[in-house]
């Protein structure tokens, strides 16, 4: 992962988890990880014919975030909740703000070279 804050860990190259390895990862309880996915509706783990849930590598990063968000950053549910749909509008916010400043500092530095 490029950008490794406190809640992000290599994960293992693979593309399921198991309710017990992603319990294991995220250090918390399978139970609480059940309850997680009806308060959030994006962790939506595939599941076997047989019930049994399978994450992706997507579903245990976004879980890491909720744990992060939740157990560090003393949010509420609620609270995590609007922080995860806001936070994806910012970070692009974010981006295209660096891509201009770094258009425009190209350009001055063209134009520094053609004057």
């Amino acid at each position: 992962m490029q950008n490794n804050t406190s809640y992000q860990k290599e994960l293992p190259d693979k593309l399921y988890f198991k309710v017990g390895e992603v319990s294991a990862i995220a250090g918390v309880p399978a139970y609480v990880l059940r309850f997680w996915e009806t308060e959030f509706k994006k962790i939506n783990p595939k599941r076997t014919p047989s019930g049994q849930r399978l994450y992706r590598k997507s579903d245990i990063e976004l879980i890491l975030r909720i744990k992060h968000l939740l157990y560090e950053k003393k949010y509420t549910i609620q609270g995590a909740k609007r922080h995860l749909k806001t936070k994806p509008a910012e970070k692009m916010k974010k981006s295209s703000t660096i891509t201009l400043d770094e258009i425009r500092s190209e350009l001055e530095s063209i134009l520094d070279l053609i004057s």
